[in-house]
């Protein structure tokens, strides 16, 4: 209580009678059992200011020792004539990347879509209910398989992988690749597509990774849908929002803008309600500079900062909002509470997303096509070389 009086950013705490706050909640504390119970108490207090980043955990809890279940990358089905599983599809990775290993895809494991896995570690798996009881624990462990085309043991073979905890990254990484394929397939090549994850480490070495290979494309797609925010968009921005200011000739090449490593053409930002924190102030600063329409959903609405949480004796953390923003002309305090909303409006049905069509996605490919078409600059030829001869 005492820490929100005096950090949260509005002393008036959002119009609040904080002691009368404190007053309504204490007599609750008699009734404490547990720090889960002190926990709600307090998050029930804090929520009394509406208004986000207020956030309140840890402290003296158990420590539950988890068992990481192994995974192989693939979704499975098990065939109802052999008992067999079927591999019905297996998540491509990246295998240089220790986040993004895909077991099965491994050099010398190699197993395709549509072969089955007759064994794990020895133990038929045509007796399994549930292939993963085989694999409980196995997580970073090496798993012999015996794999075949076809449901039997005859001619399979022994592959040795090692599962992973988690399929997270790989989804990610393979929903990604897919939108990019859909943007160049619908565009030809001319346009980019770059998804930021997040507003930190991981998502700036996503733009780094993805932007630049696609610096010669003509127009970008910027997509910070799921974003959960972070403190790097104003690093995106700019880079995002460089102008062109003249053109580089080489003797053996065609004219290049300067500043190098821009994108000449249209962008469109994509959002929706789980762009959040960062990811609301991304959409909203692209607004800010021009850089192109936003399409999709009213952000998540929630931009007062925070910083690291003042120390509790049993470890419990308490995170609260000390900073907020308002506009440039000091009329009034942005985006908290609300979100940003779009230029245009896209509501992704979940049926038609779970059948593969990403409505957003399609309207900002329409969108940038139209104006490829209408205002894309050419790069000019390169003027009469000068002649700096006496006779010139």
């Amino acid at each position: 209580w005492r820490q929100m009086r005096d950090f949260f950013y509005a002393p008036n705490m959002n119009g609040m009678d904080w002691k009368g706050i404190r007053q309504k909640y204490e007599p609750l504390v008699n009734h404490v059992n547990h720090r889960a119970d002190l926990n709600y108490i307090a998050g029930e207090m804090i929520s009394e200011l509406n208004a986000g980043h207020c956030y309140v955990g840890n402290g003296d809890l158990p420590e539950v020792e988890t068992i990481k279940m192994g995974l192989l990358g693939a979704e499975l089905s098990k065939d109802p004539e052999s008992g067999y599983f079927q591999v019905d599809r297996v998540l491509e990775g990246a295998n240089w990347k220790k986040s993004l290993r895909s077991p099965l895809t491994q050099s010398g494991v190699e197993v395709e879509e549509g072969d089955y896995i007759i064994a794990v570690n020895g133990a038929s798996t045509d007796e399994m209910p549930n292939i993963y009881q085989s694999l409980v624990g196995k997580a970073g462990k090496q798993v012999e398989l015996r794999v075949n085309e076809s449901p039997k043991l005859k001619n399979s073979r022994k592959v040795i992988v090692k599962p992973i905890g988690s399929e997270k990254q790989l989804y990610y990484y393979n929903w990604v690749q897919k939108n990019m394929d859909k943007v160049n397939e619908a565009s030809n090549g001319k346009i980019g597509y770059v998804h930021i994850p997040d507003m930190a480490r991981n998502g700036l070495n996503e733009f780094v990774e993805n932007f630049y290979p696609q610096l010669r494309k003509k127009a970008l797609i910027v997509d910070v849908r799921g974003n959960g925010g972070g403190n790097v968009s104003p690093m995106l921005i700019e880079r995002l929002r460089r102008e062109l200011a003249m053109y580089t000739k080489p003797r053996n090449g065609e004219p290049r803008p300067n500043p190098s490593d821009m994108i000449m053409g249209p962008q469109i930002c994509l959002m929706d309600e789980w762009s959040a924190s960062d990811g609301d102030l991304f959409p909203y600063r692209s607004r800010k500079h021009n850089l192109g329409k936003l399409v999709g959903q009213r952000t998540w609405g929630g931009v007062v900062g925070i910083r690291g949480s003042l120390p509790f004796v049993d470890g419990g953390t308490l995170h609260k909002p000390e900073f907020a923003k308002f506009d440039s002309e000091g009329k009034e305090w942005i985006i908290e509470g609300h979100g940003v909303e779009p230029d245009v409006e896209v509501f992704n049905d979940p049926y038609q997303q779970y059948q593969g069509t990403d409505q957003q996605l399609q309207k900002a490919i329409d969108m940038i096509l139209q104006q490829l078409d209408d205002s894309m600059p050419e790069i000019p030829d390169a003027p009469p070389y000068p002649d700096k001869s006496h006779d010139g």
